[in-house]
């Protein structure tokens, strides 16, 4: 299985869940020959680099490299809620997405939530939206074990799943760890699209619900 992506903390994870299952993984990093890596495989995972600023064309290159290896299944780590036009870098998705379900390849779209291993939870919590909105967040784990699920086992071709572990807010988090969690006013600093996704959260949160993932791990 080549991983396009797969040198950071997703696409690691993912390696380790096929490697569990005694499948071979290719992770691949962004200086390396999609092509020739690939040739042979039977499946691809795509892994953007977080907030890319052209996702699309990003997956529409790795698209492009995957046929003319002749990799006929591709699987894609898209988000939850990527129809979301107040983030930016959701609709980035949500566009790649298209491409991933119009590329002629045989194709599952994996939709996680905000990761449970991003709240820091080892002291006090301080992020920059309410800390009581609502998430469906993953584990990163259950993520990379239901990637290689869809990658292994037939019936998942044409599926789009989103997937979350639990819901809970970051206040219930902290709070089970015994620490506090704080709202952090103002604007973060880390730049306008970050910017406009905790602004959403601030409304929204992110909720997704857990039975999909609890499906595919068979709990």
């Amino acid at each position: 299985m080549a991983i396009p992506g797969g040198n950071g903390k997703t696409g690691q994870a993912v390696a380790a869940a096929l490697h569990e299952r005694g499948a071979t993984a290719v992770p691949l990093g962004r200086g390396d020959r999609v092509r020739a890596a690939a040739a042979g495989c039977d499946a691809a995972y795509l892994i953007a680099p977080n907030m890319h600023p052209d996702e699309p064309a990003l997956i529409a290159g790795l698209l492009d490299e995957l046929r003319a290896a002749g990799v006929g299944r591709v699987v894609y780590h898209s988000v939850a809620s990527p129809y979301a036009p107040d983030m930016p870098h959701h609709l980035g998705k949500a566009r790649a997405e298209d491409l991933v379900r119009r590329s002629g390849l045989h194709w599952t779209i994996l939709q996680p939530g905000a990761y449970l291993q991003n709240v820091d939870v080892t002291g006090p919590v301080r992020v920059p939206y309410d800390v009581d909105a609502v998430f469906g967040f993953a584990d990163l784990a259950d993520v990379a074990a239901a990637a290689a699920t869809v990658l292994l086992e037939p019936g998942h071709a044409g599926a789009t799943y989103e997937l979350a572990s639990r819901t809970a807010t970051v206040a219930e988090l902290a709070a089970e760890a015994g620490v506090t969690a704080e709202r952090v006013p103002g604007p973060s600093g880390l730049g306008e699209w970050l910017d406009a996704m905790f602004a959403y959260y601030d409304r929204h949160g992110l909720p997704v619900g857990t039975r999909t993932l609890t499906a595919l791990l068979d709990r």
